[in-house]
């Protein structure tokens, strides 16, 4: 007889293939990664338990946010990528969002590597269940020894400014951090921009308690009108844009990365300018 875990696990497994449709099943049987002697691949990654894993996001991604996809065709279906996006909400939905649809619409399916903060694997039971799922902590290390393995790594260069700005501050994205940068040119990797529409209503927080944050040793706190970060029911509309290259050494200047980097944010905000005018409305 399967030990508990094991049929828990297969009972979400199923249910992922239920919330992903049609085909499902067989495409996500596919899916492999290196696996070392503890069933693992050299960054924690277990492709059984990350679909398990996913059942609940599939869950949000069809039944609560019902994600509406634009473009999933530009990501491509292999080799090394960087997929480039906003960032918002106050609890990273935006990046589950954006794997799940990776993972579901995809076919074949890819494995996106987002990345975090390093702040992360200081919370307890949260950074074993994320290297679980493929999520790898920030280092130029870590990304490079990734995209030299051919993955897709999934960063928002605004990082937590952009995840936790206020109600007020909605859609107007923060400078992007040009380190996203230097790791395209030197591994010779696609820049895929994604405009995500619908974040930035789904937690509207008022204000940010910045001295309580830093007593916490958090990078934020934001209190919504309902006091906790807690997702409303918006809608989201995830838009990919045309894959991007540019030319030029990774050595450049800080002006040079930033000015590339610049056309990367205009690229996603021109998405989610495109977004907002397209979309019927907040919860529509």
């Amino acid at each position: 007889m399967a030990a508990p875990s094991e049929s828990l696990q297969q009972k979400l497994r199923e249910w992922t293939y239920e919330l992903g449709g049609p085909g499902t099943r067989e495409r996500l049987e596919k899916l492999t990664a290196p696996r070392n002697e503890f069933g693992v691949d050299p960054y924690g990654f277990d492709v059984d338990f990350a679909t398990a894993a996913v059942a609940p996001f599939a869950w949000l991604y069809r039944k609560y946010f019902r994600v509406t996809l634009h473009g999933i065709e530009r990501v491509p279906a292999d080799g090394r990528v960087l997929l480039i996006a906003n960032h918002s909400g106050q609890l990273p939905f935006d990046a589950a969002m954006i794997e799940v649809a990776l993972l579901l619409e995809m076919d074949p399916p890819r494995i996106a590597r987002a990345l975090v903060e390093r702040w992360v694997p200081t919370l307890p039971f949260v950074s074993p269940f994320f290297a679980r799922i493929g999520q790898v902590v920030g280092t130029p290390e870590n990304c490079r020894r990734l995209l030299a393995a051919d993955e897709a790594l999934l960063v928002f260069p605004e990082g937590v400014r952009g995840l936790n700005k206020l109600f007020s501050e909605r859609y107007k994205l923060r400078s992007f951090s040009s380190g996203f940068m230097r790791l395209a040119l030197e591994a010779n990797a696609p820049i895929v921009p994604i405009g995500v529409v619908g974040a930035e209503e789904q937690a509207p927080a008022l204000v940010d308690l910045k001295p309580l944050a830093r007593m916490l040793g958090i990078p934020a706190l934001p209190i919504t009108p309902y006091l906790l970060p807690l997702p409303l029911p918006v809608h989201y509309h995830i838009y990919f844009g045309e894959p991007l290259r540019f030319t030029g050494s990774p050595d450049a200047d800080d002006a040079e990365l930033e000015r590339q980097a610049g056309e990367v944010q205009a690229a996603v905000q021109g998405l989610v300018n495109q977004g907002l005018a397209e979309r019927p409305g907040v919860f529509l």
